[in-house]
């Protein structure tokens, strides 16, 4: 039977951006359904017809919230869920996780493929070297730079500071960012900084032909540049698919995936105007690249509601990892300020102690202070003392009534257990659609989490600073990640994964998963530009095959 598409991709994050970009390139027809808007900074130029974008939240009435029970009424900017034990913070648009990560790009350590007594293991074909013309790939597309020396803000020197005063200088090091800097501007980290973009910001069009400005610090990555100097998905990947054909559709929220003659029919809800309208399309490929959990939620319901896919692997759900993400705000007497540059702009390595030992490197954290923005508004030191509460629940120490500006958040990835297990479970009450559930214990990670605690504490000291450990962990052993990996892991059989080193479904010819789902275990760094060149190898490995 004829289909509509070659290829269906699911999501249009670091795994669905990229293999589309590149089955475009080979002239597949390619239909990219995405469930979030199309955002973009005021006096973006207009993106393709029938795309319309979203300016970037920036009031408190703006759409910033996804709610995965009612998308039709709230599909804006971050998806927060809350399970047990642990929370999961994610975006929601056409550049998936693109758009609200900390623009860190890194290679997994060398030894991040290699088998570890105890955890799950990579298949055979995974490796660094195998995976390093990706990985290049990925660092060309996405003009990935080291922050340049003259804009060093306080957290970055306070990082360098800090490795020295344990004794460890070499372990200091800057991180790859997908940023454009202008390698003239210098800054005094000390001055107030203007977040307004500067007059006379000059528009240059990138390698795919979109027109970016250079980074000059403000502070917003999280929240959408106002310049464009973030090199995200939707300004490299994305437009260069679109530039060779692909289709993208914002709002179509995918609901089942169905085989039939010659390829798969995908159904979706499209999501307007307070109402979800049913559809659907069908192609010889499909690939599900909508994240680890909505990759995994997903599949779980073709497996185990609609039936469609009933052959999935038993290991569906299995491997989730947090990916050791951890954050410990620190108070200082002087100014840190947060919000002043990149997110995350370094980073001190721990990811070569012996066999065995915990494997984690700290980083320095950062946050838009836009909320402290609006409590400036607020005239009194109550609104302010809230504001510290509701993030540090450390209020009754700090004298401070800029708080916000004396906090150096501390942040960590390290590998984990990565023995969470995600399944669908009705509410509490036992009626209505069965939900997303993970399963997560601290028991077999907590080393990690002791080691990265302890270098947090013993960098905080050494510098002057004061550490406070978050409630939510002592008390509850409770944790956020901006990570969420596994779910879909890759494996060398059906019995301990659910696809194939080259992505392709168990059982399913055509059915590729591309996305954070594939990793069977933590890599205990920021995992963007892992999952962008595991799905460049996808995506050569179908083309080669001549699907």
């Amino acid at each position: 039977m004829a289909q509509d598409y070659d290829a269906i991709i699911i999501g249009s994050g670091f795994g669905g951006a990229v293999t589309a970009c590149r089955l475009s390139e080979k002239g597949y027809k390619v239909l990219i359904l995405e469930r979030g808007r199309r955002w973009g900074r005021p006096g973006r130029p207009p993106d393709p017809p029938g795309n319309p974008r979203t300016n970037y939240p920036r009031e408190p009435g703006d759409p910033w919230l996804w709610d995965d029970n009612a998308p039709e009424f709230l599909n804006g900017w971050f998806d927060l869920r809350f399970y047990p034990t642990m929370a999961v913070a994610q975006g929601a648009g056409v550049g998936g996780g693109s758009l609200v990560y900390a623009n860190v790009s890194v290679e997994a350590p060398r030894n991040g493929f290699d088998p570890v007594p105890g955890l799950p293991s990579w298949p055979r074909e995974i490796n660094h070297p195998e995976l390093a013309p990706y990985y290049e790939k990925v660092v060309q597309t996405m003009n990935i730079q080291t922050l340049p020396a003259g804009q060093f803000t306080a957290r970055t020197r306070l990082m360098q500071r800090s490795a020295a005063a344990v004794g460890q200088p070499e372990r200091f090091k800057l991180v790859g960012l997908a940023v454009n800097f202008d390698p003239k501007l210098t800054i005094d980290p000390e001055a107030p900084l203007d977040r307004r973009p500067q007059p006379g910001t000059v528009f240059q069009p990138n390698a795919q032909g979109v027109d970016q400005g250079t980074c000059y610090l403000c502070g917003l990555c999280d929240i959408g540049c106002q310049v464009d100097a973030r090199n995200t998905l939707d300004l490299n990947y994305i437009p260069w698919a679109e530039k060779h054909g692909a289709q993208v559709r914002p709002l179509h929220l995918v609901t089942n995936i169905e085989p039939m003659a010659g390829g798969y029919r995908v159904s979706y809800d499209v999501l307007k105007g307070g109402r979800r309208i049913p559809g659907s399309q069908t192609a010889r490929i499909v690939i599900v690249s909508a994240g680890s959990l909505g990759s995994t939620t997903l599949l779980l319901r073709c497996r185990d509601e609609t039936r469609s896919l009933p052959g999935l692997s038993p290991h569906l759900g299995k491997n989730w990892s947090s990916n050791g993400d951890f954050l410990t705000p620190a108070f200082y007497p002087g100014h840190i300020s947060p919000g002043y540059g990149l997110t995350i702009t370094s980073i001190i390595d721990y990811h070569d102690g012996a066999p065995g030992s915990p494997s984690y490197w700290i980083q320095d954290g950062g946050f838009p202070d836009l909320m402290a923005t609006y409590l400036d508004k607020m005239k009194g030191k109550q609104a302010k003392a809230l504001y510290a509460w509701l993030l540090f629940d450390a209020l009754r120490k700090i004298q401070h009534d800029d708080v916000e500006q004396h906090v150096m958040p501390w942040f960590a990835q390290g590998v984990d257990a990565s023995d969470g297990v995600m399944t669908l479970r009705r509410p509490w009450y036992f009626f209505g659609r069965r939900r997303l559930h993970i399963s997560w214990d601290v028991t077999r990670s907590r080393p990690v989490f002791d080691a990265i605690i302890d270098k947090h504490k013993r960098f905080s000291e050494a510098t002057g600073g004061r550490a406070e450990i978050p409630a939510s962990w002592t008390f509850g052993k409770n944790l956020i990640t901006p990570h969420p990996l596994g779910g879909c892991a890759m494996a060398d059989t059906v019995a301990n994964g659910v696809v194939d080193h080259a992505g392709e479904v168990f059982g399913y010819k055509n059915l590729y998963v591309a996305d954070g789902a594939l990793f069977p275990r933590a890599i205990g760094v920021n995992p963007s530009r892992t999952i962008a060149a595991l799905a460049e190898r996808v995506a050569k490995i179908l083309i080669d095959r001549g699907r």
